[in-house]
């Protein structure tokens, strides 16, 4: 007989984790193996992920669909019938994640099964970071899963020690109990690591679990079956008493908790309780706190105490309720100083909530013998490290600590901040190898630390860590990679600064200043990738890096990875060259056996894309082991003199400088950390100055547009496309083009309205992104990219063209050319390069943004709309520029609307002032007609500006009590535009029922959603605006229900302004379609698509981001309409694009959004795609109805 294992566990519990090994050991043990792959679903999900398992004697086979019960056991014992005549003696079964295990028995039970096969080992794979809350339906799953076990593998336990068992204990108190659990802790830090995973080996989890329980929960749920109600409305005299009576559950739930993690401690050897000790046993100082805090604070206790010192921590495992006994239980008798530590911030209470839990504990129970203080740490994700540890330690020695502070910042406004010790000891674990790396976002280095990760945890039996840190970039910002490797267990949740090796694998950050040195350990080792001599590289070095390397004996090695990577045929991409370095100066492996690794996973990764690109990375890999060479530190670095800083003149220091100097220039090094309070005093509420990102100069393009003035026809497209406003077009005056510097190039400027002037494109190189897209739309040819460093002599003409050149008012105009001379009011944005929301969002405020307000959705448009001090969005020179704020998801539009209201309400006020003016006897007839001018002209954009300047000039002149009322607002007297940004995860989804309240209300309010078809900023999750057959997250197998029309909703209304737009297949429509907006007094909608990263394009990717926009509106995928109620009768609805004209599945499959699905599930493509194809030629014949119907 055959014998059959199955595997069982939840999706992402880690059974496929798990089959792959133990198919291997299968194998190697000389079985002839087939696994059978099984999905309740109408795909399998998991068979791509063992494809490099099968051999000659390792098959597969896959059970994919089954809309019900008895079609998919039919399936599995087809399936199995067929497999027992072809050989094997072991079949493995991997069933989807919804599986219930008693279909598996009974399929087994069925003749011929039954005289075919026997049942092996059952083993159900529990993810210790398994979420506390399960519908009923996955709770049942579970324990058929568990109960059904022969053996249960607990997955992802490394965390589970700490936060995850606790998981565990929840799942089991909930149901024996009732009571709902909130397992919590700490996101990122934790959520984020990268850690060796160890199994959680214990035979039944089912004996734990309360089954008695289940029942009566499962018959105390709601069913038609046995009805009931709940969520009653009761009145204020039943309610209190009616709450109070679930004091009883609350009570009895400390017991129940404590009772469970009684059991897990038989299981596992573990001593979990609601509060635990770690430290000496008569320590004198004892920290309170939760979460990854408490393993930074175990490193500490364990250096303090075998030093002499006798300090412990006690953890809190069970908040809420909050069992004051145990707490006191736990607290030794003879700690003296507590200090409690909170992740929050509550302003103007008297302490934080764990801090007054405690004191109020200790206060009921009589205790008056012990000094208790609080403290706040970590806030925003703030890394926590052992100094800042040390010193609450520190701070509790003395005789009178401070009763409230904080750690991790330097707090030198109010004081409340604890001194650390940048030197404190190290308190990793003995023999651990911690590693940093500089790189830049899209770089490589990121994925190469995690193939590295992957290597030594794989090849070794060392423990390893990796945790990755980024700024506000969405690409080409900065990425560190920190890596711990080690023999013993990493419990270090906090970021590398005493590291073995740093890497600095972009130059720039020499030439920056970034401070990348200070991290590495006396005797450590420094690697620079660039391509400069030694002489040029000791010119870079900043003194203060100098003196540390020369008085640290600090080894500093020298690779040009850049030049190697193109020589051995791999591009620009010098992260191989570099990762083999790594091995071979970090000394984490034997060199040899790392390389071989290195290599093994490069061909694996790469024969697909054929030999020629293996053999390229197998040379990087090899050059890098030996590429580098020693950098001789001369002796004189030890004393070598810091060049005297930069003061700011009397005339530059205005704000914005101070913001840029204070704020951005070390918030852009990655040294955020090291600002005091003091540098935000002057934007404690939040509020920064605009057009920060102009002096960014970041310089991350490697390639960079030079204008061809020979070829161009002046028609601005380039401008008109690029999503950071590098490049734009100048008229000069013969005046201005005669101080231009030397390297400008110029042309007459074409047109009736521009005789006499001279016409340059200037651009940027230092805030291009390089993303190609103004090359790939030049008519002419007039564009090309070079690389950067030939184009540096154009950055002094494209800031003298912004500083010097005045605007042409008179070239400016409501065309594709005459927008661009308009100045752009969003610019040098973080946004990925060749991104279209930036593109739109910077067209917006050509058209409106001297008089713009912006409520934004959270999302990309925040990461790229407003970082922190280093704004995109900028004012013009007469200071005018977007009022911008940032909203949540699900009440933007309200947040817009109430901006809009707000302003209406001043403005109200004004007229009816004005008109009190206007009525009475005493004012001037030139200040009546002033204000009935400025009230004849309020809905105007332009006009109400010169009216408005007119009626505060007789303003001015009459300084009457009115007048100065009035002039109080002068700066509500012209017309604003209101406009509501986000994506289609705000607007179709989260945001969508306060959208449809905004357009519903009738007021004048914009709206322009950014439409990537997918949730982008939080790593592309299918939204409603995803579409048929769209691979994205929950929906693997492709999504399997249309888009959502939300331009057809809005539209219902009738009175609603709508608009489908692409920029790059119909410009002048886009812009058409933005100034409609803007003029009509109601509300409006614009959808624009836009093309993402998260889309895969596969040719060219992002720098054809206007020709995909182009082909999804030529095949149908996309259509351009606009709804106008304002416009004549029979003109309404406007179908902008043709009919399709074919190409669809190739536009499809030019997506890998797409095409992916085509290798995982081609059949289940093939139907999905055609799906989606003929909904959109339906949709094309629908909108000819709509056209029909509103125009009649």
């Amino acid at each position: 007989m055959v014998q059959v294992d199955l595997i069982t566990g939840f999706l992402g519990a880690g059974k496929t984790t798990f089959l792959r090994r133990y198919v291997r050991y299968l194998v190697a043990q000389g079985h002839n193996v087939c696994i059978l792959e099984n999905d309740f679903g109408a795909v399998n999900v998991d068979a791509m992920l063992v494809q490099d398992l099968l051999g000659p004697n390792c098959d597969l086979e896959t059970i994919s669909g089954g809309c019900d019960c008895d079609t998919h056991q039919r399936r599995m014992r087809t399936k199995l019938i067929a497999m027992a005549m072809r050989g094997f003696d072991r079949v493995v079964v991997e069933p989807s994640g919804i599986f219930d295990v008693d279909e598996f028995f009974d399929v087994l039970r069925d003749d011929p099964l039954d005289r075919w096969y026997h049942i092996g080992n059952v083993i159900a794979i529990v993810d210790a970071m398994l979420p506390e809350t399960l519908s009923p339906q996955a709770e049942y799953v579970l324990a058929s899963e568990t109960a059904n076990a022969g053996r249960v593998l607990v997955s992802r336990t490394q965390l589970a020690g700490q936060q995850q068992t606790a998981a565990a204990v929840a799942h089991l108190t909930t149901i024996k109990t009732r009571v709902p659990f909130i397992h919590f802790h700490d996101g990122f830090r934790t959520s984020h690591e990268i850690q060796k995973i160890a199994v959680w080996d214990y035979k039944d989890l089912a004996d734990m679990c309360d089954m008695d329980a289940v029942k009566a929960f499962r018959e105390h749920a709601l069913n038609p079956e046995h009805p009931a109600m709940r969520g009653s409305h009761e009145n204020g005299d039943t309610f209190f008493q009616h709450r109070e009576a679930c004091n009883q559950y609350y009570d009895a739930l400390p017991e129940v908790v404590e009772k469970y993690m009684g059991k897990i401690n038989e299981k596992l050897g573990t001593d979990y309780k609601l509060f635990n000790y770690y430290g000496a046993p008569d320590a004198d100082r004892v920290i309170i706190a939760m979460g990854s805090i408490c393993d930074v604070a175990e490193e500490v206790i364990d250096y303090l105490n075998a030093h002499g010192e006798k300090v412990g921590l006690i953890k809190v495992r069970l908040y809420r309720p909050f069992k004051a006994e145990r707490l006191i239980e736990a607290i030794p008798a003879t700690a003296k100083k507590i200090a409690v530590l909170d992740r929050t911030k509550e302003p103007g209470a008297q302490g934080e909530p764990l801090y007054l839990d405690v004191v109020t504990a200790l206060a009921n129970a009589g205790i008056t013998d012990k000094t208790v203080i609080g403290g706040r740490y970590g806030l925003g994700s703030k890394d926590t490290p052992p100094a800042s540890v040390f010193a609450v330690y520190t701070e509790l020695a003395k005789a009178e600590p401070k009763r409230q502070f904080t750690i991790g910042i330097v707090d030198d406004v109010t004081n409340l901040s604890l001194p650390e010790d940048k030197n404190c000891p190290n308190t990793a674990a003995e023999g651990t190898i911690e590693c940093k790396f500089w790189g830049l976002g899209g770089d490589g280095t990121v994925g190469a630390n995690k193939n590295s990760i992957k290597i030594i945890g794989d090849h070794t039996d060392k423990y390893v860590q990796a945790y990755f840190q980024y700024d506000s970039k969405k690409t080409g910002g900065v990425t560190v990679s920190h890596l711990r490797f080690g023999d013993s267990p990493i419990r270090s949740p906090y970021y590398v600064t005493k590291a073995d090796f740093v890497a600095c694998h972009n130059p720039s950050y020499i030439v920056k200043g970034f401070k990348m040195v200070r991290d590495v350990k006396p005797g450590g080792t420094f690697l620079v990738n660039c391509q400069w001599s030694d002489e040029e590289f000791a010119e870079h070095m900043p003194a203060v890096a100098k003196r540390y390397i020369a008085n640290n004996n600090v080894n500093v090695y020298l690779i040009d990875a850049i030049d190697l990577a193109a020589k051995v045929g791999m591009g620009k991409r010098t992260n191989t060259v570099l990762q083999s370095a790594f091995f071979a100066l970090a000394k984490v492996l034997p060199a040899e056996d790392a390389l071989q690794y290195m290599k093994d996973a490069a061909t694996k990764s790469y024969m697909k894309k054929g030999q020629a690109i293996v053999d390229a990375n197998h040379k990087a890999i090899d050059a890098g082991a030996t590429a580098f060479r020693k950098f001789e530190v001369p002796a004189d670095w030890a004393t070598a003199e810091d060049v005297a800083p930069v003061e700011l003149s009397e005339e530059t220091k205005s704000a914005i400088a101070q913001q840029v100097k204070n704020l951005l220039e070390p918030i852009d090094r990655m040294d955020g950390d090291s600002l005091p309070v003091s540098a935000f005093v002057d934007c404690a509420d939040g509020q920064f100055e605009l057009g920060a990102s102009a002096y960014e100069k970041r310089g991350v393009a490697v390639v960079v547009p030079h204008w061809d003035e020979t070829k161009c026809i002046q028609c601005n497209q380039c401008a008109y496309v690029c999503p950071h406003a590098t490049i734009r077009p100048f008229a000069m005056t013969e005046d201005e083009a005669a101080a231009a510097p030397e390297a400008t190039r110029t042309l007459d400027a074409m047109g009736p309205k521009a005789k006499g002037m001279k016409f340059t494109m200037a651009v940027s190189p230092l805030d291009c992104m390089g993303c190609t897209n103004c090359v790939k739309v030049c008519p002419k040819g007039a564009l090309e990219m070079v690389p950067t460093e030939q184009e540096m002599d154009q950055q002094p003409v494209w800031d003298y063209m912004v500083e010097n050149v005045s605007e042409k008012k008179e070239l400016i105009a409501a065309n594709v050319k005459g927008s661009q001379f308009k100045q752009p009011y969003l610019e040098f944005s973080g946004s990925c390069a060749g991104c279209a929301e930036t593109a739109y969002a910077r067209l917006v405020t050509q058209v409106a943004g001297d008089r713009m307000f912006i409520s934004n959705a959270t999302g990309c448009s925040s990461i790229w709309g407003n970082p922190a001090a280093t704004a995109p969005y900028c004012k013009d020179k007469d200071g005018h520029g977007p009022a911008w704020n940032n909203s949540l998801f699900e009440d933007n539009a309200e947040h817009g609307l109430g901006m809009a209201v707000g302003y209406e309400a001043v403005q109200k006020k004004l007229i009816a002032a004005t008109q009190e003016i206007i009525a009475a006897d005493g004012p001037s007839d030139e200040l009546k007609a002033a204000g009935q001018a400025w009230i004849d002209s309020v809905n105007d954009a332009e006009a109400s500006k010169t009216a408005a300047a007119a009626y505060v000039a007789e303003l001015e002149k009459c300084g009457c009590d009115a007048s100065k009322a009035i002039l109080a607002d002068k700066a509500y007297l012209t017309k604003k535009s209101f406009w509501i940004f986000g994506g289609d995860g705000w607007a179709y989804d989260i945001g969508f029922g306060g959208l449809d309240h905004v357009l519903a209300s009738g007021h004048n309010v914009n709206v322009f959603v950014f439409d990537t078809e997918v949730y982008s900023n939080t790593g592309g999750q299918a939204s409603k605006a995803s579409n048929l057959g769209q691979v994205a997250q929950f929906a693997a197998a492709g999504k399997v229900t249309k888009k959502k029309s939300l331009a057809e909703i809005a539209m219902s209304y009738g009175y609603v302004y709508v608009a489908q737009v692409a920029m790059g297949a119909n410009p002048a429509q886009t812009l058409k379609a933005i100034h409609e907006a803007e003029a009509y007094d109601g509300p409006s909608l614009i959808i624009g698509y836009s093309p993402c990263e998260m889309h895969s394009i596969k040719k060219g990717g992002m720098q054809n981001c206007q020709a995909e926009m182009k082909k999804a509106v030529e095949c149908g995928y996309w259509n351009l309409f606009r709804f106008n109620p304002e416009a004549a009768a029979g003109k309404k609805f406007s179908l902008d694009s043709k009919e399709p004209a074919g190409g669809y599945q190739e536009f499809l499959m030019n997506e890998a959004r797409y095409a992916s699905l085509t290798r995982s599930f081609p059949e289940r493509a093939e139907e999905l795609f055609k799906e989606n194809e003929q909904a959109a030629m339906d949709r094309y014949q629908h909108l000819l109805k709509l056209k029909e119907l509103y125009n009649k």
